[in-house]
């Protein structure tokens, strides 16, 4: 589904990805890890298209996308849940979902009634201006706003940053669902232990960079592990 081949970006002249190499099977969650600031959110904004790679290739379903801008990606079929959310505050609810469904109507039809079904407080508060919900609202919405387009890969930066813990469990439950119903991989960035354990199958260590190691969900519990890679 996602392939990543030798991946490099920068910031102005400031080099932050340093030779990327990932793949990620259809239907798979995986989690990738590692310290702040060692590039993750940036490698996430270069496989949706808000940063240019610098060189190496990203791979969707088999098709070299690495030219397309992001607007193009979303169309082909990814979605993307930045770190922060990004819904459109002075919008509603309901605007902020057509803005997903304008995305994805070339593709299939709108899944609204499948997102209201997953976050029912969506439905409920469907007139509510954006900004005037709170954290775990606002990434409901953030998640729904992606899902409508139907989307075969998801992109998650942080999805539990900002949202309280029964939140956060209820979205994992959600995600899993998504995968488990129909098919959509799920890659993360997360630095949640919680969130980990309760969605990725595996997990991909960043360090300046680069992925250096690959390991299974379950060993981020382990201390020497956990020191290394997230504290």
């Amino acid at each position: 589904m996602l392939k990543v081949a030798g991946l490099h970006a920068s910031y102005d002249a400031t080099p932050i990805l340093r030779g990327i190499n990932l793949e990620v099977g259809g239907g798979e969650i995986v989690a990738i890890i590692g310290r702040n600031g060692v590039g993750k959110t940036t490698m996430m904004r270069c496989m949706i298209g808000l940063l240019p790679a610098a060189s190496g290739t990203i791979r969707y379903a088999g098709r070299e996308i690495t030219s397309l801008p992001a607007d193009r990606r979303a169309r082909l079929g990814i979605g993307y849940i930045p770190q922060g959310r990004d819904v459109f505050p002075r919008m509603t609810v309901e605007e902020n979902l057509q803005v997903g469904e304008l995305i994805g109507q070339s593709r299939r039809p709108p899944a609204t009634d499948l997102v209201y079904e997953y976050f029912p407080i969506l439905k409920e508060r469907r007139d509510q201006l954006a900004g005037t919900m709170s954290g775990g609202q606002q990434q409901q919405l953030a998640i729904g706003r992606a899902l409508i387009g139907s989307p075969d890969l998801l992109l998650l930066d942080e999805p539990s940053e900002g949202v309280q813990p029964s939140i956060v469990q209820m979205i994992c439950r959600v995600l899993r669902s998504i995968r488990d119903r129909h098919g959509t991989t799920i890659v993360l960035v997360e630095q949640n232990l919680d969130t980990i354990l309760a969605l990725a199958e595996r997990c991909l260590v960043m360090e300046k960079g680069q992925i250096i190691a690959e390991i299974s969900a379950g060993l981020v519990t382990q201390d020497s592990v956990r020191r290394h890679l997230l504290i």
